[in-house]
């Protein structure tokens, strides 16, 4: 797989419960406008590169068929023809009709963490609507361009991002845990 590493920072403070509302409240909507995902991360104290950086995750991953359907088949200009035939294969038009059906986010390194991704934005071929408006003739066109370019820029991008995102709302005083094991509650 490959990608960046960081170090962590130790001394976190968990919760020690779960809260999909909570969790589902701040995550970007496969179907978001580019103001809109620009607000989202700008509320958690990121900006506009720190947010093309994270997206940039997506180089690895798949979504379901449900999450993309209607960008295949809205007859959009932002959609390579032959990406959304290749895609249209297996996310049939009808509503219910395999909506569980996986994709890969890169179709041309879905295995590997690296800066294909960004190029596929600049072909058209970002899978979500939230992907590929972050090269649509707006403001992130140009953090898009140089992370196609610039595979070390995004790597270190990226792992500053993280670090960033880490620090989002910490808890303070008695408020959750530090955990011995990251994956479960002391």
């Amino acid at each position: 797989v490959g990608g960046p590493s960081w170090t962590v920072r130790l001394g976190r403070r968990d919760s020690t419960t779960a809260s999909p509302s909570l969790a589902d409240r701040d995550l970007p909507r496969t179907t978001a406008a580019l103001g809109d995902l620009i607000d989202l991360f700008s509320r958690k104290g990121l900006s506009e590169r720190d947010m093309v950086a994270l997206s940039g995750s997506h180089t690895l991953g798949q979504a379901r068929c449900v999450t993309f359907r209607g960008r295949l088949y809205d007859n959009s200009s932002d959609i390579d023809a032959g990406f959304a035939s290749t895609r249209k294969r297996n996310c049939p038009a009808a509503p219910g009709n395999g909506n569980n059906n996986l994709a890969p986010l890169d179709l041309v390194t879905p295995n590997s963490f690296d800066n294909n991704y960004f190029r596929n934005l600049i072909q058209r071929r970002g899978l979500l609507q939230s992907d590929q408006v972050l090269f649509s003739g707006q403001s992130t066109d140009s953090i898009v361009t140089e992370y196609s370019r610039n595979p070390s820029l995004f790597s270190s991008d990226f792992a500053a991002a993280m670090l960033r995102m880490g620090d989002i709302e910490p808890l303070t005083g008695s408020q959750g845990e530090i955990r011995r094991i990251c994956s479960v509650v002391n």
